[in-house]
């Protein structure tokens, strides 16, 4: 862990990320990859210690409401957080400022922060992302070794569902020959339907490998699944995309599932309805 103290914390579309490196251990983790430009160690989580204080000097100056997003780089909720408590903090700023919020995470952790959550939707609208890969137990560790497993990751939206507060879930990745399986999808999509999440985001039946992900991943595979790193250098060469050979049968499933339950699954639809602030709720109050 390192410290720094941030310029600004708000991108122009309102995305807010408070760290940069992660502690999970996801062996398919994206955000490794050299294009982002990371100029230390993954693990070694950077830290924008102001980042309260921007937040705060940020939200002040804006003239209407809107949703702050928090978690689509860097999740909220790593193991620093218990210590720092910076997640906390912003919360804190947004409820106070009236402001909404969508926070996708992989932790329980967020359960800590289940008063604020509810007092932001109460006032505002908050939605509870949560990233879901893996129904196994005994799989999701091995490919998310040090984050809360799926089974809690549930237990999280059931506690959101009985505090009345909006979830999404995040179905990706489908790692192709691991878990591009109906049996995998279908126990995921039976738990979200007994959450009642609001949609599924889900960009189709695989995942994608740069440069950086794709060393970490591969070294993953001869680790936990010999042999399976030849079989995807053999089926995909150095692609981008690497989608599932299941991907057509597993899509229709996943369709036809959320059709029948009223789960939005359109990522147009899903990211719509993120995005979309309740602009009549909004007051600043605290400014005077």
């Amino acid at each position: 862990m390192h410290e720094v103290f941030a310029k600004t914390i708000l991108s122009p579309k309102n995305g807010m990320n408070i760290y940069r490196g992660c502690s999970h251990g996801c062996i398919y983790c994206d955000a490794r990859s050299k294009c982002y430009g990371m100029t230390h160690e993954f693990e070694d989580i950077e830290v924008k210690i102001n980042a309260p204080q921007l937040l705060e000097r940020a939200l002040r100056k804006k003239k209407t409401g809107c949703m702050i997003a928090t978690g689509a780089m860097c999740d909220p909720y790593l193991h620093i957080e218990e210590k720092l408590g910076l997640t906390r903090q912003c919360l804190e700023i947004i409820n106070r400022y009236g402001f909404g919020l969508t926070i996708l995470t992989k932790s329980a952790r967020i359960l800590r922060d289940l008063d604020l959550l509810r007092s932001i939707h109460q006032q505002s609208k908050c939605v509870v992302q949560m990233t879901v890969t893996t129904y196994d137990e005994n799989l999701c560790r091995v490919i998310e070794p040090n984050v809360s497993t799926t089974a809690e990751r549930f237990e999280v939206l059931r506690t959101m569902r009985d505090n009345d507060i909006p979830t999404v879930v995040w179905l990706c990745p489908i790692l192709p020959f691991i878990n591009d399986s109906e049996q995998n999808l279908r126990g995921i999509l039976n738990d979200c339907i007994e959450a009642n999440v609001k949609g599924i985001v889900c960009f189709g039946m695989g995942l994608t490998l740069r440069e950086g992900d794709r060393e970490y991943f591969y070294d993953a595979l001869d680790r936990h699944f010999p042999g399976l790193k030849q079989k995807y250098i053999s089926t995909y060469g150095n692609s981008y995309e690497i989608p599932s050979p299941n991907s057509a049968g597993l899509m229709k499933i996943f369709r036809d599932i959320c059709k029948a339950n009223g789960i939005m699954y359109s990522q147009r639809e899903v990211f719509h309805y993120l995005s979309e602030y309740p602009g009549d709720c909004f007051e600043q109050t605290s400014l005077f």
